[in-house]
């Protein structure tokens, strides 16, 4: 019985912790101060490069976006999420996931003992879409070298995909994400080898709340991965 009560005390904080009925600002969270991570000079060059490659890049996105969407959170992490495109937020800050999903995301990090110090995030698609619409194939085959790239250089131990985009980017197109979410794969992103899972991305949440309890199947999955990281 008292395992069983530990159960639901977890479940209804959790939910408690990702509860979205809040009244939100329009305006994005200017909530992140740059960090030194200490890294190593090689990889804040890699970094530099690769941040300026998309810079660069020839792309209607790129020339209607105000700001490029690089990533945010600990370059050191040896957890790297990654989601679809920015957002209005997003674009406007310069930062991933600093919106409404953002501020769920935050959640639950928090519910598994996590935060942004403690990960790394990008998106699939650097600049954001207009009018928030999904990236085409044509735009994320585009961008694709880049995070395979991002991807390799951060060399992460647990690489999460947040949505169907990413998922269907970065391990098939022909994959539905109801049947591969909460499943461990091994996969390889150049020198870097990876454990990856696929969960919702927080968007996708707030708009099927009923999902959450999906999420925190594999939520509580990358918290146990991450801690036989450290064992």
């Amino acid at each position: 019985m008292k395992k069983i009560n530990t159960k639901t005390l977890k479940m209804l904080n959790y939910f408690s912790l990702i509860n979205y009925d809040l009244i939100f600002n329009n305006k994005a969270i200017n909530r992140y101060k740059t960090e030194n991570f200490q890294i190593s000079d090689n990889k804040v060059a890699e970094l530099k490069r690769l941040k300026n490659s998309i810079s660069n890049i020839d792309c209607d996105l790129r020339k209607k976006a105000n700001k490029i969407v690089f990533c945010d959170g600990n370059p050191k992490s040896k957890i790297m999420l990654i989601g679809e495109a920015p957002g209005a937020n997003e674009d406007q800050e310069g930062l991933p996931f600093v919106g409404r999903a953002g501020v769920l995301l935050d959640k639950m990090l928090t519910a598994i003992n996590l935060d942004r110090n403690k990960v790394y995030i990008s998106n699939i698609v650097n600049f954001r879409p207009p009018e928030n619409r999904k990236p085409t194939d044509i735009e994320i085959k585009r961008y694709l070298p880049f995070i395979k790239k991002h991807i390799e250089i951060i060399n992460p131990k647990i690489l999460v995909l947040l949505g169907s985009t990413a998922m269907n980017a970065l391990i098939g197109n022909e994959l539905v994400i109801s049947k591969m979410r909460g499943k461990w794969f091994e996969k390889t992103f150049g020198a870097c080898k990876t454990s990856l899972i696929v969960t919702f991305h927080p968007a996708f949440l707030m708009r099927q709340p009923a999902q959450k309890k999906l999420a925190w199947i594999d939520l509580k999955m990358i918290r146990d991965k991450f801690t036989n990281l450290k064992t």
